[in-house]
């Protein structure tokens, strides 16, 4: 008898060794590849943005804009694929950001950046203090760990230790940067003595330049002798302080001075430019950020390997104490267990419900389909360059009830032929996937069909997505092989009949009780071994097969010969009735959509843009007045601390640790400037995850954190969380761009307190970019006096910066390192106006014959204490000041954005400004767009699909009508457990739920068709459709619920524990 048959599904059977040995091979190569994944929450994103800083001292913001910022500026407007150009203007510096559309290679835009910037050369200064400096740089680059170090020693010495182990870990292939906070930095000072210098007519150049001559190893040359070539050399650099000391310096004059007599030479420390503190004590921390596709969880294997061997091997000594926090790689391998015990509970609870329908031995064939699927997408992701993270687990969690899909169709159909006794199992094999090969094919090409759009988001939340998508499409691609060539071929050797099934049952065959042995021998040998994790899973399966064999199966049997079969004969009255009443059916349907609306309305759930959890990090930006000291700010940093504790509470269990830092690592990342600064300053609060709080919620410190009274003048204070999703910018961000700077200056700074005047509930701290109040000091040169007497600007410019911030003559090299040789004045000359004013100038005045003379600065040259702006930044070649806030933990983002755009519609500008809301609302207005246009897409791409298969019109459109109203449920869930609705998440959602929902349709017109041609009527084809089909169409939709329930209702239980010692840890969240 002749039967329709799917080619490569009869080939598979007819080959099944070849099979089994393929289906090891995924099995093995699976595994191996799934442990060789780099591993992290959250993916690396890669914004192509390339940083050009030019220095060019001496000049003001406005001179740095005009000669140096928009010639370059005028030449990268050109370039092809840049987003936004964005350029700060600061005194004696320009910094220009070119953000790329995320298609283009970072690699390419850094060299269309660096041509531009070449072609503008011609139109900068020709006296650049050093010529542009191009360079990409990552947003991405958040340190995953802190390393504290601190000990009873000297802190040079602290410092050693720290150097080495900074050294070792950036020589570490899955590290990029090591940044070290709170040290001191060792530097020769030579602090020379103001008048006597002056005295014996010499200048800190002339010291200079004597240390720098003296401080030298010069080679001679080559010189025969004695049949060799022997090395002339000279071998004067210095060894020790002491030699630096009695230099001789030769005066204009004739004396002989040693450099002692003018000058105290030391072996210092610099200034102190950046602190670090752990729990209130002072720390050097190294800050460890991973290169970008590396494994999260190898490199801190790998550090905190190194710091024990550091330790056991007494490189560090006992009392140097090193302690490791916001290690990123915990979260990130809790948050990896998670999700995976997630996924093991969801296949659990998909075998557990097809074992009712399918029999044991089917459901095992089926929920093979998961792992096998799971294991062929590991085997492709090292190739497109994937990591395993959060985003990619979740894509496999909504995987899980998917993939099963086509299995449960071939298998059930199998069973369903060969359980009629009329057909051999080989044939019913062969025909089953012949029978379903077309339905299935479109119904996965369906279920492809709205994650394709997803591929090609664009943008940062675009790149961030583009996991899921491409995930779902590589495993479900997988489980449509493992349907039509692994699974007929394990149904072919071990499906078994209905009667054949329950011939086993209620006793221990010879088979069973030597699997029993087996299983008993397997357990004992595990225990033994030291492994009681597999030994119990081996224990739980044999115990399995005892309550399946006397007492699971008569429940199953119960279920498939009684339940099912009586609940299936009412649904089959009930579809006939619903067919007799069709505009009646239809109408109620309709109706229910308009009452979800309606409801949905009522409800009015909060918009989100990406869903928010408990916070696990808190952080407290500080920010005091430009021009801050280091060690004020440091100072202030430790009254925040005491505020901080006091709201924490002493010893609170879920607090973790508690970090400091001043000048480094303390900007936000939401913030473009990410450099150093030491007028501000950080605090990282890290919490013990989820499952230790006991309950608690950090969100509650969060809220009082924010809302707490600091009255600490002088001190702009914002607490935010740790970032969940995407990089995307603040919720409240107003730029005021314009021309006129004073217009634009006087129009934020009225809008800004127009806006804190609404007092809008949900407004943490709206902030300006703009410094206005930066102090200085101006030296106002006469310069037609000075240049009589033959004195340049840049010569007055470099002798006071000589005096204050030194002068680097040379370096002092050790074994291990080389050390700034440092030359300026005595610290109470260099930091005492009146004494600067009157620095005299030392110089040989050729007018009269090259007499040596000195002049103080106080003959051409007065002072003007005042105050300046920090900077002027631009963005796409107009001047912009931006305001920005996060919004205070338990109000919801869009509401507080919107009753800020309703509240400054009222403000009245002045002159030509333009007041745009952009980042995060920006960036959401885009998300939207795009899912609404990738819904559309994916709805064209399924007719389009249907319409091949079925070569209709209309049969695709009645299919379509389950996209519709499967929004249904969307709303009425949505509405009735009160979630918020996140603008990608939820849009995702909807946008997949287009290509899950018309499987079924597919399904039920396929086989209705099927009928028709085969003489049946319309009506009982239809009928027989619903009653036939129900089975797999039930399967499938129950599959999928079942596979994200854990995930929807917070269920975790650990299965390594379990297994261990039997404690699952269970808990919801």
């Amino acid at each position: 008898m002749s039967f329709k048959e799917f080619k490569p599904s009869s080939w598979a059977i007819d080959n099944k060794i070849s099979i089994y040995v393929l289906t090891f091979f995924i099995v093995v190569f699976g595994i191996k590849s799934y442990n060789s994944l780099p591993k992290e929450s959250f993916p690396d994103i890669v914004v192509p943005t390339i940083y050009i800083n030019t220095p060019y001292l001496g000049n003001t913001p406005t001179n740095i804009e005009n000669l140096v910022t928009k010639p370059i500026e005028k030449q990268l407007k050109s370039i092809s694929g840049v987003k936004k150009i964005n350029s700060t203007s600061l005194q004696d510096f320009s910094i220009i950001m070119v953000e790329f559309n995320t298609t283009v290679d970072v690699a390419i835009a850094k060299q269309q950046v660096k041509d531009a910037v070449d072609k503008a050369g011609s139109d900068l200064p020709k006296d650049l203090t050093r010529q542009p400096n191009v360079q990409e740089i990552a947003f991405s680059d958040i340190p995953i760990m802190y390393i504290n170090m601190a000990g009873k020693m000297d802190l040079n010495k602290l410092k050693d230790y720290a150097d080495d182990l900074k050294d070792k870990i950036e020589g570490m292939k899955e590290i990029t940067k090591v940044t070290m906070v709170g040290a001191l930095d060792r530097e020769i000072q030579i602090n020379v003595d103001m008048y006597k210098l002056q005295a014996a007519t010499l200048s800190l150049g002339d010291i200079s330049r004597a240390v720098g001559m003296e401080n030298m190893n010069i080679s001679g040359g080559l010189v025969p002798m004695d049949g060799m070539k022997r090395n002339l050399s000279i071998k004067a650099q210095f060894k020790t302080v002491e030699e630096i000391k009695n230099l001789v310096i030769n005066s204009p004059t004739n004396a002989k001075l040693y450099l002692k007599d003018i000058a105290e030479v030391k072996d210092g420390n610099k200034e102190q430019e950046s602190y670090a503190r752990l729990e209130g004590k002072n720390v050097i921390t190294l800050q460890i950020v991973k290169r970008a596709g590396e494994n999260l969880i190898q490199a801190s294997d790998k550090i905190n390997g190194l710091i024990t061997e550091m330790q056991t091997s007494k490189e560090f000594p006992p009392e140097l104490k090193v302690t490791v926090t916001g290690d990123q790689s915990e979260r990130t391998r809790l948050t990896l267990h998670d999700l995976i015990n997630t996924i093991i509970i969801g296949f659990i609870l998909v075998t557990f419900i097809l074992m009712f329908f399918m029999g044991v031995t089917n459901a095992i064939f089926v929920a093979a389909s998961v792992p096998l699927s799971m294991f062929i997408a590991f085997l492709f992701m090292p190739s497109i360059g994937f990591t395993l993270n959060m985003i990619v687990l979740f894509a496999f969690l909504l995987a899980l009830g998917i993939v099963v899909d086509d299995a449960i169709v071939v298998i059930e159909n199998t069973h369903r032929l060969f359980d009629n006794g009329k057909r051999k199992i080989k044939e019913a094999a062969k025909m089953a996937a012949g029978e379903v090969f077309l339905p299935v094919l479109s119904g996965t090409l369906t279920t492809l069909a709205p994650f394709i759009p997803l591929a090609f988001w664009t943008g940062i939340i675009g790149k961030f997505m583009f996991f899921l998508p491409v995930t779902l499409i590589i495993t479900l691609l997988a489980s449509l092989f493992v349907a039509y060539i692994i699974n007929p071929v394990f149904a072919v050797d071990f499906m078994k009949t209905h009667d054949e099934e329950k011939q086993k049952y209620g006793k221990l065959t010879k088979l069973a009780k030597i699997q029993l042995g087996l299983y008993a021998l397997a357990a004992l040998l595990s225990h033994v071994m030291g492994h009681p994790a597999f030994g119990n899973l081996v224990l739980f399966f044999a115990l399995f097969m005892i309550v399946h064999r006397f007492w699971l199966h008569k429940m199953i049997e119960k279920f498939q010969e009684k339940i099912w079969p009586a609940f299936r004969e009412r649904y089959t009255k009930f579809l006939i009735r619903f067919l007799k009443r069709p505009w009646l059916a239809l109408l109620g349907t309709f109706l229910l959509f308009v009452f979800a609306i309606v409801f949905f309305a009522m409800r009015s759930p909060k918009v989100v843009f990406f869903p928010q959890g408990e916070p696990n990090f808190v952080y407290i930006y500080v920010k005091l007045a430009e021009g801050t000291d280091p060690a004020e700010t440091n100072r202030v940093m430790y009254q925040v601390e005491q505020k901080v504790n006091t709201v924490l509470g002493d010893s609170n269990q879920i607090v973790k640790s508690i970090i400091t830092n001043v000048t480094k690592g303390i900007t936000d990342p939401q913030d473009q400037d990410q450099s150093e600064h030491a007028n501000r300053g950080k605090i990282a609060i890290s919490f013990v995850e989820f499952a230790k709080r006991n309950g608690e919620s950090t969100s509650k410190y969060l809220s009082e954190l924010q809302k707490y009274r600091w009255n600490i003048p002088g001190a702009d204070i914002t607490v935010s969380k740790e970032q969940a999703g995407p990089p995307v910018s603040k919720p409240i961000n107003i730029e005021v761009k314009g021309d006129d700077f004073v217009v634009l200056v006087n129009n934020a700074n009225r809008l800004k307190r127009f806006i804190d005047e609404q007092k809008i509930d949900g407004v943490e701290n709206l902030k300006s970019d703009f410094e206005s109040n930066k102090p200085e000091i101006v030296f106002n040169i006469d310069r037609e006096r000075a240049n009589r007497e033959g004195i340049s600007t840049y010569t007055i410019g470099m002798e006071i910066r000589g005096a204050v911030f030194g002068i680097e003559a040379s370096k002092l090299k050790d074994a291990n390192d080389e050390y700034p040789i440092q030359i300026r004045y005595q610290y109470d000359q260099r930091n005492n106006i009146e004494a600067l004013r009157n620095l005299k100038i030392t110089f040989r005045d050729m007018n009269m014959g090259g007499v040596l003379r000195s002049i103080p600065l106080s003959a051409f040259c007065d002072i003007q204490y005042s105050n300046t702006y920090g900077g002027i930044k631009r963005k796409m070649q107009k001047r912009v000041i931006t305001l920005s806030s996060n919004v205070t933990e338990g109000y919801n983002p869009n509401e507080v954005v919107a009753k800020v755009q309703k509240a400054a519609a009222g403000f009245k500008s002045s002159g030509n400004v333009i007041i745009d809301f952009t980042g995060q609302q920006e960036e959401q207005k885009e998300t939207g767009a795009f899912l609404g246009n990738a819904l559309m897409l994916s709805i064209g791409l399924i007719l389009f699909i249907l319409v091949l298969q079925f070569n209709s019109v209309g049969k695709p459109f009645i299919i379509l009508t389950e996209i519709f109203f499967s929004v249904i449920g969307v709303l009425l869930g949505t509405a009735i457990f009160k979630m918020d609705m996140s603008i990608v998440m939820t849009g995702i959602g909807i946008v997949a739920l287009a290509g899950i929902v018309v499987r079924n349709g597919i399904l039920l017109i396929e086989f209705a068709e099927m009928a028709r041609s085969q003489g049946m009527g319309l009506w009982d084809a239809t009928v027989e459709a619903g009653r036939t089909r129900m089975t797999p169409v039930i399967l499938t939709a129950t599959a999928a619920i079942l596979g994200l329930i854990p995930l929807a209702v917070g269920l975790n239980i650990d299965f390594e524990t379990l297994f261990e010692s039997g404690n699952p840890h269970l808990y919801f969240g």
